[in-house]
């Protein structure tokens, strides 16, 4: 059984990543993102990368540790509203942003990952989104032109895997994951669990194909926004 099986992300990633590439990210949030990946991508020190993720994460945590690290020129993301670094940095002129809405940027993510090159949606049209994009009309309703997203790497976060890269993803995980690592010319997926042997091919969710490289995920999680009720008195 071939393996794409790595012990060393930093390294593993050190080996491809390089100044000004765009790179995809799934997860949501601190949902589901691929924590070690990431902070190979820190220590990597690669600048002017274009991040492709729903968002930035928060301060300190998820993506938000490459915004402080100012290795991020620009964002495409549909949503940034937890990230103050993030906010400054765009309104110092240090960031350059491209909002897309989350449903758009889900089938950027896909085309890109099954060579269509671009495609018409009727979301935005008549808003800020559709500014210097094509405008066609179908069945007399106007349709902007969204391009597909080619990713130089992608960097995603998977439940289980086995050894070929093949993808099983749980919860929250499922969001943007599988998208992203579809978009990616070399895809790096960190899992929790690596299988012995092949993964049951009805549960696979991102075929071996999609994947380069795999490592082992760390065990954390962390929690975006918590919530609790006051102590009521006994």
């Amino acid at each position: 059984m071939a393996t794409k099986f790595q012990d060393d992300a930093t390294a593993a990633l050190a080996a491809v990543v390089e100044d000004g590439m765009t790179i995809a990210v799934g997860g949501f949030g601190l949902s589901g993102i691929p924590n070690r990946l990431i902070t190979a991508l820190r220590d990597s020190k690669a600048t002017n990368l274009t991040i492709v993720s729903n968002n930035m994460g928060v301060d300190g945590k998820g993506l938000g540790i490459l915004l402080e690290n100012k290795q991020v020129s620009k964002v495409l993301a549909s949503y940034v509203g937890e990230n103050k670094l993030f906010a400054q940095q765009f309104l110092n002129g240090d960031l350059e942003v491209e909002f897309c809405p989350q449903g758009t940027l889900a089938e950027r993510l896909r085309a890109g990952g099954v060579g269509i090159p671009a495609f018409f949606t009727p979301t935005g049209v008549g808003t800020p989104i559709a500014e210097g994009k094509e405008v066609m009309e179908f069945n007399g309703k106007p349709a902007i032109l969204e391009r597909g997203i080619f990713a130089d790497i992608a960097l995603v976060k998977a439940h289980q895997a086995d050894a070929e890269g093949n993808l099983r993803y749980r919860m929250t995980s499922k969001n943007f994951n599988p998208l992203a690592a579809m978009s990616g010319r070399h895809t790096f997926a960190e899992a929790e669990e690596i299988l012995d042997g092949y993964l049951d091919p009805s549960l696979v969710e991102t075929p071996g194909i999609f994947v380069q490289t795999l490592v082992q995920a760390d065990e954390v999680k962390d929690i975006e926004q918590r919530t609790v009720r006051a102590r009521e008195e006994a």
